[in-house]
């Protein structure tokens, strides 16, 4: 069985195509295609609150090109999702409505708590028995979740994220202080050892220049220090945007919101008095293969 799944998110939207392997009792999947698209749908919505023509023409493109690929896998079943920035666009509906007419392409625009619960539904097979903040850092909202013993005690989604913090900094002021409060409030009488898990392209990329600058100096794979990500921090802030893109290789719609991203797990893990972060590479489109596997396989039951 191949599924599919699209991610339409505020900053980039991705595209992936997965095996579904069974090995005994045992099911795993293997990605088979896969396109991450610079969209950047949240650079218009947090500025002037719509999607503007070119974004939804080239967004209409890609799902487009995604259905192609679809045909070309025999892909079986897939699922999109759209998430903070189609949320919040006054033209959402609309932009929706018309590429379902023309693609017969049905988007679902899924709310801040069924994003951290798709991303959850994955990142919870990655912990241990210890306490974990997981931190989903997305262009338009950041989604928190305490883990103890790999059950879920708390969550709640935040209006702050990469391209938001870029594009209206002056109006974080009180997510910021809201997330401090929650965290607080849900981290009091747990343990004394808390670590965090990340997961959004930004926290996979700044592991890598951890490791590609010998930066980390973590024995353990897979984390990354709360040093490490302020030293890089630092050192990407020294450099224009221009600088990262052509001597740090960094593509362009990384270039900008890395920074931002960095401040946003620097922050709660200082909140959270976590000083490792697990970096697992999953996201909201594993969790959208996955869920998508779950539902097939009830209806075949």
């Amino acid at each position: 069985m191949k599924l599919g799944a699209i991610d339409i998110g505020s900053n980039a939207a991705r595209m992936q195509i997965s095996l579904v392997l069974h090995d005994g009792d045992k099911v795993s999947f293997k990605q088979v295609e896969y396109i991450r698209f610079p969209l950047q749908l949240g650079k218009d919505v947090f500025h002037s609150g719509v999607i503007g023509p070119q974004r939804e023409a080239n967004l209409t493109k890609f799902i487009h090109a995604c259905k192609l690929l679809f045909e070309l896998h025999e892909v079986d079943q897939f699922r999109l999702c759209a998430t903070s920035a189609m949320r919040e666009a006054e033209n959402g509906p609309d932009i929706v409505k018309r590429i379902q007419e023309k693609l017969n392409m049905r988007i679902q625009v899924i709310t801040g708590n069924q994003e951290a619960e798709l991303v959850n539904n994955v990142v919870v097979r990655e912990l241990d028995a210890a306490t974990y903040v997981h931190i989903d850092v997305g262009g338009g909202s950041t989604e928190l979740n305490v883990y103890v013993n790999q059950k879920k005690i708390a969550a709640r989604s935040f209006k702050i994220g990469s391209v938001r913090l870029l594009e209206e900094p002056k109006k974080a002021a009180r997510q910021w202080k809201s997330m401090k409060e929650w965290l607080e409030e849900e981290l009091t009488g747990l343990s004394d050892s808390v670590y965090a898990v990340g997961t959004g392209g930004n926290i996979s990329k700044i592991y890598e220049m951890a490791k590609l600058y010998q930066f980390t100096q973590q024995s353990v794979s897979g984390m990354v220090s709360r040093d490490d990500i302020e030293t890089i921090h630092d050192f990407v802030m020294r450099h224009s945007v221009e600088d990262r893109i052509n001597k740090l290789r960094l593509n362009p719609d990384r270039a900008d919101v890395i920074v931002p991203a960095a401040e946003i797990y620097l922050y709660v893990m200082q909140c959270a008095n976590a000083d490792l972060i697990k970096v697992p590479e999953i996201g909201l489109i594993d969790g959208i293969i996955q869920g998508l596997y779950e539902k097939v396989k009830k209806v075949r039951v």
